[in-house]
């Protein structure tokens, strides 16, 4: 096991940052923006000691691209803030009785034991709200994100159809994840690299998204164990620019859970290839961020939603 695989800070919004309150306690203190980013780049773009929350309008604007207009955020206290958590959109599919409903992609530990769909409200990029009828949790996942992050993942049926996203998007069913850069999509917590996750950057209910290379890969273990990783997740290390970082790599924050990581596929464009699943440490520099692997997660994802388009 690599030694990058120090784990895990689990990305809910309902949890945050470690140095603010201990994750275990379960709570939201804060509004959130999404996206731990190198200081270079806040610096860039305005951000400074008085103006945190400013220097992210590189990372603002690669979310606004159309590819990840799919990218929604989730409430849990009827709308009144909009950073709890992230989703995505895979397209508009039959129900029970054959009308069409929304079907959403997010992470299984978004939702408490106990908890519905109806748990969040759903809004897309373009302000549209939909409530959740149906929640099914990857029957592997078992709320250990150091054993199952790369099975933290949730289907959500809405009441209606979500028609304001752009196109369905396309899932990736190939292997070819290790080396190539993703983007990372959601309504998390801000900060910077030299300072983690923390509240004066954050920017609520507008989302962000930041470049990273996937550096670790580890294949679904079959069959799956009974303790230790079961796999299938794709692994990102926030690096300095003089590192080798890009100018817009980052990692995720909490509130992130649920959005997408997505992929440029040669042959079929931007493909969704992960689910923001988990990280480790404070969302420093050297820390990772992880994600649910979506070619593993294929046969279920088309078992309860048979719409879902998967390339490659």
């Amino acid at each position: 096991m690599s030694p990058l695989l120090r784990r895990r800070r689990l990305l809910s919004g309902a949890l945050v940052p470690a140095a603010l309150v201990p994750a275990a306690l379960g709570l939201a203190l804060c509004p959130a923006g999404a996206v731990v980013i190198v200081d270079s780049t806040w610096r860039a773009e305005g951000g400074r000691p008085g103006r945190e929350s400013k220097g992210f309008g590189a990372h603002e604007a690669l979310a606004r691209q159309p590819q990840f207009a799919s990218v929604m955020s989730l409430s849990e206290d009827d709308g009144e803030s909009w950073d709890t958590a992230s989703g995505t959109w895979i397209g508009n599919m039959a129900g029970p009785n054959g009308s069409l409903q929304g079907v959403v992609l997010t992470s299984g530990h978004n939702f408490e034991p106990g908890e519905g769909a109806d748990n969040f409200l759903y809004r897309t990029l373009a302000g549209t709200v939909r409530r959740g009828v149906r929640l099914d949790t990857h029957p592997l996942y078992n709320r250990n994100n150091k054993e199952r992050s790369g099975y933290d993942a949730a289907i959500v049926r809405l009441d209606r159809t979500v028609t304001d996203a752009g196109p369905a998007p396309a899932l990736y069913a190939g292997r070819d994840e290790k080396g190539r850069q993703i983007v990372m999509v959601g309504y998390g917590t801000r900060g910077i690299g030299s300072v983690g996750e923390n509240e004066d950057y954050n920017n609520s209910g507008v989302p962000a998204a930041a470049t990273n290379v996937v550096d670790e890969v580890m294949d679904a273990v079959v069959p799956s164990p009974t303790g230790g990783d079961a796999g299938n997740w794709l692994q990102v290390t926030l690096r300095r620019e003089s590192e080798g970082a890009d100018r817009l790599d980052g990692l995720l924050g909490a509130g992130d859970s649920g959005g997408s990581a997505w992929m440029r596929t040669p042959r079929f464009g931007w493909a969704i290839v992960g689910i923001n699943a988990n990280g480790n440490g404070d969302s420093v520099y050297g820390d990772q961020s992880e994600f649910a692997r979506v070619s593993g997660l294929r046969d279920w994802i088309l078992r309860l939603a048979p719409g879902a388009r998967f390339v490659g």
